[in-house]
């Protein structure tokens, strides 16, 4: 079932690849077929700089486990705004530094 929706999303952060760390500004989201995941569909996610497309990291997924991960990243955003919530303000500006506490 090749539905072809798609999400591009504007991201700030960093990826490790195979040649070390670039800028991820980058992240397509879609269900297809994949590559290399022993699944007739996947939930595939491709972080990449923008400028140079050969700086890529993909993640194929079965449904549950992309499911189970977003769930994840939610719960953990979510907890750190509850817990401490200056960890999020500007949290996408690079100039700045942030520590949370331990």
């Amino acid at each position: 079932m090749c539905t072809y929706v798609t999400h591009n999303v504007v991201v700030s952060g960093s990826a490790k690849g195979p040649t070390g760390w670039f800028p991820a500004s980058r992240a397509t989201v879609y269900f297809d077929h994949p590559f290399h995941a022993p699944f007739e569909h996947s939930l595939n996610i491709d972080i990449a700089d923008a400028m140079d497309p050969t700086k890529r990291v993909a993640v194929e997924l079965s449904p549950a486990s992309a499911r189970a991960l977003a769930s994840a990243i939610l719960a953990v955003v979510d907890g750190v705004a509850l817990a401490w919530p200056p960890a999020l303000d500007n949290a996408d500006e690079p100039e700045r530094t942030k520590s949370l506490p331990h």
